[in-house]
């Protein structure tokens, strides 16, 4: 279980280290093409490359430095509530059609705050 854990830790990580990549480093115009909220909200866009950055590292770093591992939990919990708004937000936009992958992330989300909580917690 404690394999399976950190595979998921590592798989949500990188794929929020990849968005903040995504968010910081593309110009707005390209990024609008694959993600076309961003150019009615390129503030938007930035603080949610920050909460996804801290997100990446919070899955991570607790546990695999054993300092406050309850703090990948949270961290966790965090990526559910980040993608629950998510989806709210697409919805709200006509973008319904597009929360598959925010969903996958949340169900991800909630798997490692279940198992790190109650299956295998990190010692």
């Amino acid at each position: 279980m404690n394999i399976l854990l950190w595979i998921a830790q590592l798989l949500l990580s990188s794929s929020l280290l990849w968005s903040v990549y995504m968010k910081l480093i593309y110009p707005s115009d390209q990024l609008a093409v694959m993600w076309p909220w961003t150019a009615s909200n390129p503030m938007l866009v930035k603080v949610t490359a920050v909460v996804d950055l801290l997100a990446a590292i919070g899955l991570i770093l607790p546990a695999l430095l054993r300092i406050q591992p309850k703090l990948t939990i949270y961290a966790a919990y965090g990526v559910v509530a980040l993608m629950i708004a998510a989806c709210i937000f697409h919805i709200l936009r006509g973008e319904g059609s597009l929360i598959g992958i925010n969903i996958f992330f949340m169900a991800l989300a909630l798997f490692i705050a279940w198992g790190r909580s109650t299956k295998a917690p990190i010692r």
